[in-house]
């Protein structure tokens, strides 16, 4: 049915650059990259799962969050991989489609998460009594069913929706995977209604989650202020909440740079470059500023080590 209501039947992907004698070397980069993610966040996955010391809220979300980038990371790599030496560059109409699903969906669930991390540790910090009944296991699998599934409304009305276009000009994709924003320069007709939901709807979704996200920081850093008279106690509470924070700023800055952008072509340059930042960089540096830093995490990875040494 979709791929009677278009004249196009695949796209071509024109990578992340046009220079073509930077292709190797952004190959190598970006696989080294993938191969950081991958094996960073899968250690953090193995050990938050494997280590009973670790069976605690926080821990819960960070494996969930390890998990996240490794798939968020699988949807958009291999193919920008396979592309830097590919000579059709081509992806079919429904995988295009099917791509930009779970972009989406991928995308908004780690919005989300990161606002409930950050709640996680207000609730820790702020209100140490009241933490084990406020973030009780039965609650903390509640909310990551309800992360994960949240989203998958928010990633369907655009896939649905872009799919219902009409393309009927240039299959070339100016960017190195499919999104809503470079497949709207593509499209005839009306669209007005996908631009309106992709700058207002998930402008709105993702400028919510960071201020209810940036609101747990605020709060955290001025009780610990108000109440912390320990020295190292509020540098080391500072220090975690400075990594958790960067982590946030390092996903969000490119996140909403591009969607509350106003639409350009000239600007889908820019956005290729910016969408490297939180597709390929920043699930690699996650398992690096936010957990590796943590010292019970160093602790049961070096303990796992050992055993399998």
């Amino acid at each position: 049915v979709l791929l009677n209501q278009t004249l196009v039947t695949e796209f071509l992907l024109l990578g992340v650059t046009d220079i073509q004698e930077l292709n190797p070397i952004l190959f190598v980069t970006v696989l080294a990259m993938y191969f950081v993610n991958v094996a960073g966040n899968g250690a953090i996955l193995l050990i938050v799962i494997s280590d009973p010391r670790l069976h605690s809220p926080m821990y819960f979300f960070l494996g969930n969050l390890a998990c996240l980038d490794i798939c968020f990371s699988t949807v958009t790599v291999p193919k920008i991989l396979d592309n830097f030496f590919s000579t059709s560059k081509a992806i079919s109409f429904l995988g295009c489609i099917t791509q930009l699903y779970f972009f989406h969906l991928l995308g908004s669930t780690e919005a989300l998460l990161l606002a409930v991390m950050a709640f996680d540790r207000f609730v820790a910090i702020c209100r140490p009594l009241h933490y084990p009944s406020i973030m009780n296991g039965q609650v903390c699998i509640q909310v990551a069913i309800s992360i994960w599934a949240i989203p998958f409304v928010h990633a369907l009305v655009h896939s649905i929706l872009t799919s219902q276009l009409n393309f009927c000009g240039s299959n070339q994709i100016h960017h190195f995977f499919c999104d809503v924003k470079p497949l709207l320069e593509l499209a005839c007709g009306n669209t007005e209604l996908n631009r309106w939901l992709l700058n207002t709807f998930t402008g709105t979704f993702a400028i919510g989650l960071f201020f209810l996200t940036f609101l747990s920081y605020f709060y955290i850093i001025t009780y610990l202020f108000l109440k912390t008279r320990s020295c190292s106690m509020l540098h080391k509470a500072l220090s975690t909440c400075a990594s958790h924070f960067m982590v946030v700023m390092i996903f969000y800055a490119p996140v909403l740079f591009i969607y509350i952008n106003p639409d350009s072509g000239s600007s889908l340059e820019k956005d290729r470059i910016i969408a490297v930042m939180y597709t390929v960089v920043t699930p690699a540096l996650n398992p690096l500023i936010y957990t590796l830093r943590n010292k019970e995490v160093r602790g049961a990875l070096n303990r796992k080590l050992r055993i399998l040494l």
